[in-house]
């Protein structure tokens, strides 16, 4: 099986996914200082996912990346005014041959994120 990588969101505050939030991938390349390349750009359906992994194949490799979820964008559609904008959040891929899926919990005031499965 090749690596692949996957997200969700779950809204935490309502207790239903998070659908139509916008979800970008960068890929950082620390090494040039600070430089940085997004590589996809997608919303989350009515199950708090995406239609596709945001990588798999050949397009995984190790590196850093990280994933920008528009909690504002989101809110301002359900919640009116919220108190978070971009959620950032950064991870390593280490073998490109791994399913890294990484979740994210999120509610007007705060989230949490882990290594799902």
């Amino acid at each position: 099986m090749s690596g692949r990588l996957t997200t969700h969101v779950l809204d935490v505050s309502q207790g239903k996914p998070a659908a139509g939030m916008r979800v970008q991938l960068w890929r950082l390349r620390l090494a040039e200082k600070g430089a940085r390349a997004m590589l996809r750009e997608a919303f989350t359906n009515e199950d708090g996912r995406l239609g596709e992994p945001l990588l798999s194949g050949d397009e995984m490799a190790a590196g850093i990346y990280e994933l920008m979820f528009d909690a504002a964008g989101y809110f301002r559609g359900t919640a009116g005014e919220g108190f978070l904008e971009w959620i950032p959040v950064r991870f390593v891929i280490g073998d490109p041959q791994a399913h890294y899926h990484v979740p994210l919990l999120v509610a007007p005031g705060g989230y949490s994120t882990y290594r799902g499965s």
